[in-house]
């Protein structure tokens, strides 16, 4: 089969297609014929070394597909060869086939379109377990998203709305505002031209925001550090801006909120119970309509480099797709 292989940390573009042998399934695995994969911000940091996670080389980036089931190993009962799914494969995706743990496998339900489903995995689910799990969101409460027009951001504002809560978008252009308002977001904010610190002041009637969905870092992150409501809940999700903040612990204590780490991919595997049923929910909601995956672009595998690029520099509005 071919996929793009990972034989060195470096830069994105050097990456390529190359042939490699088609995966097996082992006890508790299916292998899974792979129509769509999406693309996230952490598979750029991840081929350059500087996520979190470093895996042995070589290795194939991508950690999320939908396709069809092609083969089913011994143990397994919930899900059968032939059958639509979408994925959780840590690894793996960028690829014709991948192997994948079974307990992460969900069967994709014929509404959704293929590159839709492959596009949900990551970025719903991390905003998902973000706002119900860490944050535990509640009607009424006002929640900021920062990069609320990425394919994460726009999740947030999404599932926010579906919880009910009051929607804050923070972009950088008006054309992304315009994608966040188009979702759900009730109050746009360009932090290229207000003052967000003062902004959200404002629009908050000095109370501060309950929930603040962070996924920018640098001053994007300072400002929102200082535009906390008593007891609210300061979610670090990532740092696409490319700067990791420091933060002055002084701020939560003088002002009683919570900064919360959000690493979905551990919640996968701590939490293999709660995983299955936010994603569950999640389904559901996308099939009522609460919630949608925008996908910006769909690209051949062979340039699955532009696709990451394009990711990485904040172009994308939604999602980036591969289709193999």
């Amino acid at each position: 089969m071919k996929a793009i292989v990972c034989e060195a940390f470096g830069p994105v573009e050097d990456l390529r297609v190359q042939d490699v042998a088609d995966p097996v399934a082992k006890p508790g695995y299916v292998v899974v014929d792979v129509q769509a994969a999406g693309v996230n911000f952490p598979d750029g940091l991840l081929v350059q070394g500087l996520y979190q996670m470093q895996p042995d080389f070589p290795f194939i980036p991508g950690n999320e597909v939908a396709g069809v089931i092609c083969e089913v190993g011994e143990g397994v009962s919930h899900v059968k060869k032939g059958q639509r799914v979408i994925a959780l494969s840590n690894l793996g995706g960028y690829a014709e086939k991948v192997a994948v743990q079974a307990s992460h496998v969900m069967p994709l339900p014929d509404s959704i379109d293929v590159n839709e489903g492959a596009a949900l995995v990551t970025a719903h689910a991390t905003a998902h377990h973000a706002l119900k799990q860490r944050a535990k969101l509640q009607p009424g409460e006002t929640l900021v998203v920062t990069g609320a027009a990425g394919g994460t951001g726009l999740a947030a504002v999404q599932i926010g709305k579906t919880m009910g809560a009051k929607v804050i978008a923070v972009c950088s252009t008006d054309e992304k505002l315009a994608l966040a308002k188009e979702h759900g977001a009730d109050i746009l904010i360009n932090y290229k031209e207000k003052d967000l610190k003062e902004t959200l002041k404002e629009v908050t009637e000095g109370k501060g925001a309950d929930v603040i969905y962070e996924c920018v870092g640098g001053d994007t992150f300072h400002a929102c550090s200082r535009s906390m409501a008593w007891e609210g809940r300061l979610l670090v999700v990532g740092f696409a801006g490319g700067e990791i903040p420091k933060f002055p612990v002084n701020l939560a204590l003088v002002k009683g909120y919570s900064v919360m780490g959000v690493f979905w991919g551990s919640f996968t595997q701590h939490d293999a119970k709660g995983f299955a049923a936010n994603m569950q929910e999640l389904l559901t909601w996308y099939v009522q309509g609460k919630v949608k995956v925008v996908v910006d672009e769909a690209l051949p595998l062979e340039q699955a480099t532009k696709a990451m690029t394009k990711v990485m520099n904040r172009e994308v509005k939604g999602k980036m797709v591969i289709v193999p």
